[in-house]
């Protein structure tokens, strides 16, 4: 199959290579460029723990210069994949939730202590849950600076435009919520409605599919678990 990717970089062009691996032929087209321009400040003065839901969270730190200082503290992140990140920037001690951000809550509430305990989510400008209400609920403390931002695009190249019109392409990588929906946006911007309807739409989760509304009826799998491993198990 030819599948487009619309991963940001340098994640796309990683994925690309998988997937060729796999016997795939593969079109990159980020869809979100990650930008740490105008992000709060991290201060980590009262802050007792790390929350990372992205691995742009952790990248974050390093913009700031501030990783020496944080890998100190222990580190909540949402999936393996963040986890191998927080690993290599020199994280020691590492609690790993289940793939969403609502499998972190019981993660944090079974190990750490409300009143001693500051929190501080490293968060884009575009959330996935209300982990810091949940939080607070359960007594915590949650600071939730918003450290990178994710700009989207503003168009389709030429090529990949040709492609989808054409039907050279076979199916679409959709990882996040805010990436179905620039996806969307995109498409009725191209006039490329009906092209959608002959393509396979293979998305991480029941939330990034259900932004693809606009577009109905298309052709959608689900990936059984939240991550790339079962993502990409769709395509066996």
């Amino acid at each position: 199959m030819r599948l487009l990717v619309t991963r940001p970089e340098p994640d796309a062009l990683a994925l690309k290579a998988r997937l060729e691996r796999m016997g795939h032929e593969a079109s990159v087209a980020p869809l979100l460029t990650v930008s740490y321009a105008n992000a709060d400040p991290i201060d980590l003065t009262e802050v007792h723990a790390l929350i990372a839901t992205s691995r742009n969270g952790l990248k974050a730190l390093k913009a700031q210069g501030i990783h020496r200082a944080a890998v100190q503290m222990p580190i909540y992140v949402v999936g393996d994949a963040t986890a191998r990140d927080a690993q290599a920037l020199g994280f020691q001690t590492i609690i790993v939730g289940g793939g969403t951000v609502t499998s972190l809550v019981p993660e944090i509430v079974a190990t750490a202590d409300p009143q001693f305990d500051v929190l501080m989510h490293l968060a884009g400008d575009d959330l996935a849950g209300q982990l810091a209400t949940e939080l607070e609920l359960h007594g915590f403390r949650v600071m939730q600076p918003v450290v990178y931002r994710m700009l989207p695009t503003m168009a389709f190249t030429p090529d990949v435009e040709e492609q989808l019109e054409t039907g050279e392409i076979d199916g679409v990588l959709l990882m996040s919520p805010r990436t179905a929906a620039v996806y969307v946006d995109l498409i009725a911007g191209h006039g490329l409605e009906k092209s959608t309807k002959r393509l396979n739409h293979y998305c991480l989760s029941r939330s990034v599919a259900q932004r693809l509304a606009p577009l109905a009826p298309v052709r959608i799998e689900l990936a059984r678990a939240p991550n790339l491993n079962a993502l990409l198990d769709l395509l066996e």
